[in-house]
């Protein structure tokens, strides 16, 4: 999906990926993160965030909730991150980064809601009564009122399968009512997922239905005397995105894909951001006049297609066959043989959190001085 660009666009870091490989540095079923790039990217984003006013909390479980380039994008004036699920969560509270948002995808359960809201959470994205009674009842607790963002969905909603939520445009009157038996949740916006999304098409970022609901929220809590709403719209962010926020009075955002350049948008001709991830594999074997390269990686909607095979001094592509859905991802086929191994390079569409892969940062790049900022599993922990 993002072969082409990151060969045209980063050839830096497609050599080191095959000289570490080659040297035996850095084994298969590796990702590597350009991290000077991503640092830069993340920078024009902000930028462009600070000129139209939105706030931009970062997500990292497409890079495997990674804690030390949470860090750095802290030091670039990022506030802190948006966790996808209780377990992002942990992480970051044991390397002390900023919650902005919990709750974004997926609520945390019961007993960690406390842990949480003693932890400091700026915004809790809720769909259930249930979920804002136990953190009013941990606020109370913990002598604080919690912000919440509603999550916002109608009968033209986009949503994705396995994520199945929100609170209706019908019930907000009626539930409004009901938190203002709540002394210790506050609600602070109104949030969806996804509100852009790429257009191939169109060859741009669109806003989806779930942006026109969110402004219909907000005009039903104004209604109710809710004042200063976040207006959180996630999906897409980078800086083509942001540029296209201001007549839908969004306040805060959530860059994912575009602090790495891998937004769909990227795949089809150059941005703002540059891309700066790949995945190293090698040629494990050759059956019935195909190779077999190391899998690990691989994500279902991650439109892989082609690789970039180095051997003997020579680079080849080959088109990618990856494993059926159905079946664990041993490996990636290849469409013709090449020496067992054999580097390949590939860059499709990624999040490192649902596999078994390794990431390896790689920092200096810009300067030509690249070194290997440490190795880290797909959660996040460091290894080696």
């Amino acid at each position: 999906m993002f072969l082409q660009q990151i060969t045209e666009q980063n050839p830096q870091l497609v050599q080191e990926a095959i000289r570490r490989h080659q040297s035996g540095e850095i084994l298969p079923d590796t990702f590597l993160v350009d991290l000077d790039t991503l640092l830069d990217n993340a920078e024009k984003i902000k930028r462009t965030a600070d000129q139209h006013h939105i706030d931009l909390y970062f997500m990292l479980k497409q890079l495997g909730h990674n804690p030390y380039i949470a860090e750095k994008l802290l030091e670039i004036g990022y506030p802190g991150a948006v966790v996808v699920d209780w377990k992002e969560a942990e992480l970051m509270m044991q390397h002390r980064i900023p919650i902005m948002n919990a709750g974004h995808l997926v609520q945390p359960p019961a007993a960690f809601v406390r842990r949480l809201v003693d932890y400091g959470c700026e915004y809790f994205t809720v769909y259930t009564l249930e979920k804002i009674r136990e953190i009013n009842e941990a606020a109370k607790a913990a002598g604080i009122v919690q912000k919440l963002l509603l999550r916002i969905t109608d009968d033209n909603s986009v949503i994705y399968s396995g994520q199945s939520a929100g609170f209706r445009l019908a019930e907000l009157d009626g539930l409004i009512r009901k938190t203002e038996q709540f002394d210790h949740v506050r609600i602070a916006g109104v949030t969806s997922f996804p509100c852009f999304l790429y257009s191939e098409k169109n060859n741009r970022i669109e806003p989806t239905q779930n942006m026109e609901s969110l402004q219909k929220a907000k005009e039903i809590l104004e209604r109710h005397g809710l004042c200063n709403l976040n207006i959180n719209a996630p999906s897409a962010t980078c800086v083509s995105s942001l540029q296209q926020m201001d007549p839908y009075g969004v306040t805060s955002s959530e860059p994912g894909h575009g602090l790495t350049g891998t937004t769909p948008l990227h795949a089809h001709g150059i941005q703002e951001e540059k891309p700066c991830v790949l995945y190293l594999s090698e040629v494990s074997h050759n059956y019935d006049h195909k190779a077999y390269i190391y899998g690990g990686g691989y994500y279902r909607r991650g439109h892989v297609r082609h690789a970039l095979v180095y051997h003997d001094g020579i680079r080849e592509y080959a088109n990618v066959q990856p494993p059926a859905l159905d079946s664990i991802d041993y490996h990636f086929e290849l469409d013709h043989e090449f020496p067992v191994g054999s580097t390949v390079i590939m860059a499709f569409r990624f999040q490192i959190f649902t596999s078994r892969s390794d990431v390896c940062l790689i920092e200096g790049m810009r300067a030509g001085r690249p070194k290997i900022a440490g190795f880290y599993d797909s959660f996040g922990k460091p290894e080696k």
